[in-house]
């Protein structure tokens, strides 16, 4: 295939799903089938076209890969800038190197299966339900069109955030998956529960939204410095060997590190890391096709992705600032055993998945905190599978139950609380086994599952490292250790509440398997929740390493950086390149115990004896006080109330509003208009008895002179002339008294 027709495909791919959400919600919202089949179209496209582009890659050789390891590229002139006379551009554009192409293998794929496996899920065909924004049970769907709407552009967002040449590109993409997340989390937004503690889907939405946005402004700021500093955005350029050199002399390797954290903080939000996991449980409100592709096939898998893609940046920060790998190494070690001590004690049946995908989340940024870049970038893969097919079976879950509540019209009892379930392996044999193979693959089940490969190379990289002086590995091999054990102990108290034992409920015992569009995908997803992890078998891995593939995976995306490091090594800013860890039985058995031993505990305690209808969960005793410090999810949700949303509300309520806005801003306007008001009353006052009244008294006085001199004028003619007569001789008189100074003789007689 030609290099323009694979730059043609590689910007289609993001291009067909973002395309479908226009055309819904410009054409054909009003349409339910034409909606759905667009979306089916346009990510099928993107699968097929992501799967040619892929296997194109997989195709080349790896030798050369390493040398330059972007295989496919293409750009347009965005945004002049600097000297428009020079034709400088900043560039939007395209590539694909070994890392792309295997998350153009796997995301598509698992978008794809999302979308078969919602129409089944929004129940199309059956009568259509009639009260939109809550869920209509065994009713079609009536937003129909505006969900395939959201999550084709959900689909897009995510798409273009993976084949993006640039930090800007990337983080458009990661923001249009920021705003989809609060719209379909939200979905329901007109749901509402009798419980005031149990969040509702619409502040759901918003609690995920202003969280993830938290970290995105942090995240922004180091794209600013990232630009700033090497004068580009662009991934190839600024992160090889020369590029991270240059920006090493400018600025120092520890300054570099600053700059990885304020990326990582981007990390934290939108994978759901502490401080900023408590978002991710709540995202269950929305549908659970949505919670699919939120854990598994997109935004959380962004997160991580963005990290794996920047580690030569973050590599160079932590060799110059040793701080930078414990805090994210240390960030993701504790939130891999924090989430994985609250799913031991939750029964909602996707809120123990979602406590598992933060775990599992943890794993890879631990991964990345010690330098395990492959291992990191491995499990990212593997568990987008058996995630997703995780999700969608307890979606299969609920949606038998709730065919058994209308049965039986129960509509009181939770479909979605695993006490509420028990013996569904016989009413729903697929869901079933499907749900067993993504959970022992999840708990790393040996050699069979992906998840025991990918989880078995982190913990070899961490004791590996940890056996070598670095004592923080070690730490963190031993945190991931008692995680896993207590994942497959999860996994398998789940199963066994789910579907073994008898039904508890009458939902339970009604219960019947999913239809065929939420069971193939299952299906096919669970193929993978197998086989993705044989890629990355170690070559000295006994019998099965050389047999297999020798750890094509590792040596296939190790050389999207094995050029860089290996330059970053020669100019003494890293300690050592990529590294291929030798075969060490210790981690194995490690990876071993945990996981046999987990599933075997989970079995003893509530598959041995599965529960029955009232009892009590046999850990409650055991645990004794700590069983609902874990049931309350160690109470972050309250701590965070207590120490930022309550001072928040405080703050607003009080000195914002009653301080700040009553109190000063309106008393101060209020002490104006009342200072106004007073001078207007002084003026009209004086208006009144100075201006009004005095002009009143000149005007009486004026019409009393008129009226006394109205007497004068009698009308007779004889009158006015003798008065003009005796006027005429005073006049007369005073003249010849002035000339003939009879005036001055007067004065002179009279003292």
């Amino acid at each position: 295939m030609t290099e323009q027709t694979l730059q043609l495909l590689t910007w289609l791919i993001p291009a067909f799903p973002l395309f479908s959400f226009f055309l819904i919600m410009l054409f054909t919202k009003h349409n339910k089938t034409l909606s759905w089949l667009l979306s089916w179209t346009a990510i099928i496209g993107s699968w097929v076209m992501g799967w040619i582009v892929a296997f194109d890659m997989f195709g080349r050789d790896i030798d050369s890969l390493a040398e330059h390891p972007v295989g496919i590229r293409s750009a347009v002139d965005w945004l002049p800038f600097g000297d428009y006379a020079k034709g400088l551009w900043l560039q939007m554009g395209v590539a694909v190197d070994p890392l792309t192409a295997v998350m153009l293998f796997a995301i598509p794929f698992i978008i794809a299966m999302i979308f078969i496996y919602s129409v089944g899920y929004h129940n199309y065909g059956q009568p259509p339900g009639q009260v939109r924004g809550v869920p209509n049970h065994g009713q079609e769907e009536p937003l129909l069109s505006r969900f395939f709407a959201f999550m084709s552009l959900f689909a897009g967002g995510m798409l273009t955030l993976v084949v993006a040449d640039n930090l800007l590109l990337l983080f458009v993409g990661w923001e249009i998956m920021g705003f989809c997340s609060y719209a379909l989390i939200g979905f329901w937004y007109a749901r509402n529960y009798d419980d005031p503690k149990k969040i509702t889907p619409r502040k759901a939405g918003v609690k995920a939204f202003i969280t993830t946005r938290i970290a995105d402004v942090v995240m922004l700021l180091g794209i600013v410095y990232f630009y700033s500093v090497f004068g580009t955005l662009n991934f190839s350029e600024a992160l090889s060997a020369h590029g991270l050199e240059a920006a090493a002399t400018a600025v120092g390797p520890a300054m570099l590190g600053v700059m990885a954290l304020l990326l990582f903080t981007g990390t934290v939000g939108k994978s759901a890391q502490w401080p900023l996991h408590v978002w991710l449980p709540d995202a269950m409100e929305g549908p659970t096709p949505v919670s699919a592709v939120i854990h598994a096939a997109a935004m959380v898998s962004a997160g991580v992705y963005m990290i794996v893609r920047i580690f030569p940046l973050i590599a160079v920060g932590m060799e110059g600032n040793p701080n930078v790998g414990l805090i994210i190494g240390g960030i993701g070690a504790f939130t891999a055993f924090m989430a994985a001590t609250i799913a031991v004690a939750q029964n909602d049946v996707k809120g123990v998945l979602a406590y598992s995908t933060i775990s599992q989340l943890g794993y890879m940024v631990a991964a990345i905190g010690i330098g395990a870049y492959v291992a990191a970038a491995f499990h990212l893969i593997t568990h987008a599978f058996f995630k997703a097919l995780l999700f969608l079976g307890s979606g299969s879950i609920i949606h038998g139950m709730e065919h058994g509540a209308g049965h039986v019209h129960d509509h009181h009892t939770d479909p979605q609380d695993m006490r509420n379930m028990g013996g569904l392996a016989k009413r729903m044999p697929k869901t079933f086994w499907t749900f067993v193979i993504g959970g022992f693959a999840l708990s790393g089940f040996p050699i069979l599952t992906a998840g025991f490969w990918s989880k078995d190379e982190i913990l070899a990289d961490a004791y590996f490292q940890g056996t070598n002086g670095d004592a923080f590995a070690m730490v963190v091999f031993i945190t991931l250790a008692i995680a896993a054990l207590l994942t497959a102990f999860y996994t398998m108290r789940q199963i066994s509440l789910t579907f073994l034992g008898e039904p508890r409920t009458p939902l339970a015992e009604h219960a019947h398997e999913s239809n065929n569009y939420m069971t193939i995908p299952l299906i096919l997803l669970s193929i993978f929740a197998v086989g993705a992890g044989w890629a990355g078998i170690p070559e000295e891995f006994p019998i099965l390493g050389p047999l297999v593939n020798n750890n094509f995976f590792h040596h296939y995306v190790g050389a999207t950086i094995e050029h860089a490091l290996s330059g970053l090594e020669e100019a003494g800013l890293l300690a050592h390149g990529l590294e291929t860890l030798p075969f060490n039985w210790f981690p194995l058995m490690t990876s071993l115990v945990v996981a046999l031993g987990g599933l075997f505990l989970g079995w003893w305690v509530y598959g041995r004896n599965p529960l029955k209808s009232g009892e009590k969960d046999p850990l409650i005793r055991p645990l004794n006080v700590l069983y609902p410090f874990l049931q309350n999810k160690w109470y972050w949700d309250e701590l965070y109330q207590f120490l930022f949303i309550n001072p928040t509300i405080y703050f607003s309520e009080v000195i914002a509003y009653e301080v700040m806005d009553k109190g000063i801003i309106d008393g101060t306007l209020h002490l104006i208009a009342r200072s106004v008001y007073a001078f207007g009353d002084y003026v009209k006052t004086f208006e009144k008895r100075v201006i009004s009244d005095g002009v009143d008294w000149v005007k009486d006085q004026v019409l009393a002179m008129a009226k006394e001199f109205r007497q004068l004028q009698t009308g007779k003619i004889q009158e006015y002339t003798l008065v003009s007569m005796l006027i005429a001789v005073a006049l007369v008189v005073v003249v010849l008294a002035i000339n003939f100074g009879w005036l001055n003789q007067l004065f002179t007689i009279i003292p």
